[in-house]
This record gives C-alpha cells, structure tokens and sequence, in this order.
C-alpha cells in the first residue's frame, strides 16, 4: 500500500510563491505517474499537473507558465512550485500516485491565497 503524505501548504500573499512536496512510501517509485490536483470548495477537483515515469509533464491551463512540477526518483518525492499566486489558486492539494490500475491519494494540503 502506498502512502502519500503532502506537506508545504499555507496561507500566502498574491504574488508569493510556494512548494509543495509529496513523500511516497514506495521503492517502485519511479514507475508512478505522479500528479498534483486541487479542490477549491464548491468544485470539482481538477488536474494541476503531472509527471510521468519518464519525465513527460503537462500543467492545466491556468498554471502553466507559474507552477512547476518536478521529481526526486532517490528521495521519492514529488514537488510543485508554486510561484505568482493567485487568489483563484486557493484550493486543497492533493498528491495522486498512478501506476497501471493502481491509484493512490495523499490527505491534502491547504493553500490560502489572499492578502
């Protein structure tokens, strides 16, 4: 069973920045998919970004261009920076791990954008 334990999330200015990491428990790691989506309250969750095994990435629209998304195969562990924030950014983060019929979710973490 995979575990995925978010971390990094907070209350931030619009315009600052920050990064959110998602440790997994899983020497397989580098064969997942990893992803990160988000839930605003009142929406349904969306895809923020994604990166395969190989290194493929591809970013919702509204992110591209101010979020990165990024991995460490040694230490298991997915990275979304976060930079430019905006309010419409605030949303609970989830950590999606995916390798074939396999799919697992972390518990999320809160990112409040505001002033």
């Amino acid at each position: 069973q995979v575990q995925l334990v978010e971390s990094g999330g907070g209350l931030v200015q619009p315009g600052g920045s920050l990064r959110l990491s998602c440790a997994a428990s899983e020497f397989t790691f580098t064969y997942y998919t990893m992803a990160w989506y988000r839930q605003a309250p009142g929406k349904q969750r969306e895809l923020v970004a994604r990166i395969t095994g190989g290194d493929f990435i591809n970013y919702t629209d509204s992110v591209k261009g101010r979020f990165t998304i990024s991995r460490d195969n040694a230490k298991n562990t997915v990275y979304l920076q976060m930079n430019s924030l905006k309010p419409e950014d605030t949303a609970t983060y989830y950590c999606s791990a995916t390798w074939g019929p396999a799919n697992y979710w972390g518990q999320g973490t809160q990112v409040t954008v505001s002033s």
